[in-house]
């Protein structure tokens, strides 16, 4: 990102582009869906079922996975930000989820959303459906399979060109994300830190989550205590008054990328990600001449669900 490093003054920027992964516009969860939507069809299940917030990535990713894998898709939306608009219950990535032909059914916010997904799985297998269910975001064990594989592909293509990365920086939420790519790091000892910009919890409750999942990931995959609580790190500075609720910071953030190096991030998660990114940039936490990597996770389509919320000028 040659133009916004020059803006900020150093370090040098990168971007991992993980918006780019495919189903319905990409973002991370592809990546986790691979993994998660083999072992369901190794299990021979029939029917997906899976939650997340009203403008849910992983729903919408599912669902188009659900789609090219001929399988039934049952997504539970959490109402976590009280917004009412159309715009934000009707539009964005819930369009894409009627789209592509998931059935969609609404929960008050605090709801306990592993037992909704139980007692919906319980309800259809009573009814002949073999359902597979996906935890939030993907991020179990196997869906973070899709991340350890991500830091593999990070470091293999940073050595082909010569890339020295001091860090990388990426916004954490359900923590699969995270928990994945440091496993994969450490798995195979790069020594690369990783950021990360929590969109939800606050600081201790996200390194607590990553590093539980993280753990699991590494048995999971064969290298049982690689990962040290000292790989995890998440800052919860950026979260503003909450999940899916805008700050000035995610405005700045999403305006920058866009108009200096035509980027689309989006409100809930890449937006807060990029603005923990940009102010420490501007507090001197990296090298000047240091290079370093953003993961862009996706969900540019989520900007559809917010057209108010950056003010941008009509026609003239």
């Amino acid at each position: 990102m040659e133009r916004l490093s020059k803006h900020l003054g150093g370090p040098r920027l990168w971007i991992k582009r993980d918006d780019c992964t495919g189903l319905a516009t990409g973002g991370n969860k592809t990546r986790k869906l691979e993994f998660l939507m083999g072992e369901a069809l190794a299990l021979g299940a029939d029917t997906v079922i899976t939650q997340g917030a009203t403008q849910s990535n992983h729903a919408r990713q599912t669902a188009a996975a659900c789609a090219k894998l001929e399988l039934a898709c049952h997504l539970l939306l959490e109402d976590r930000t009280g917004y009412s608009s159309p715009d934000y219950t009707l539009n964005g990535n819930v369009l894409l989820d009627r789209l592509h032909g998931a059935t969609i059914s609404k929960r008050a916010k605090d709801t306990d959303m592993n037992a909704e997904m139980q007692k919906l799985a319980d309800t259809l297998g009573g009814q002949g459906a073999k359902p597979y269910v996906i935890p939030g975001g993907g991020s179990s064990p196997v869906g973070a399979l899709g991340y350890v594989n991500c830091a593999f592909e990070t470091v293999q293509q940073a050595n082909e060109r010569g890339l020295e990365i001091e860090h990388v920086v990426l916004a954490t939420g359900s923590a699969g994300t995270q928990a994945g790519f440091v496993t994969g790091l450490a798995a195979m000892n790069a020594h690369i830190p990783v950021l990360g910009i929590s969109v939800r919890a606050p600081k201790e409750k996200q390194e607590a989550n990553v590093l539980a999942l993280a753990e699991r990931t590494a048995a999971h995959l064969g290298a049982p205590g690689v990962v040290k609580s000292e790989h995890i790190v998440a800052n919860g500075d950026y979260v503003g008054p909450g999940y899916g609720l805008p700050t000035d910071e995610m405005r700045e953030a999403v305006k920058l990328a866009a108009r200096m190096e035509g980027l689309l991030l989006d409100p809930v998660y890449t937006g807060k990600g990029f603005a923990g990114l940009i102010e420490h940039v501007r507090r001197g936490f990296f090298r000047k001449d240091s290079d370093v990597v953003f993961l862009h996770t996706g969900g540019a389509a989520g900007l559809f669900g917010y057209p108010d919320v950056f003010e941008l000028p009509g026609y003239v």
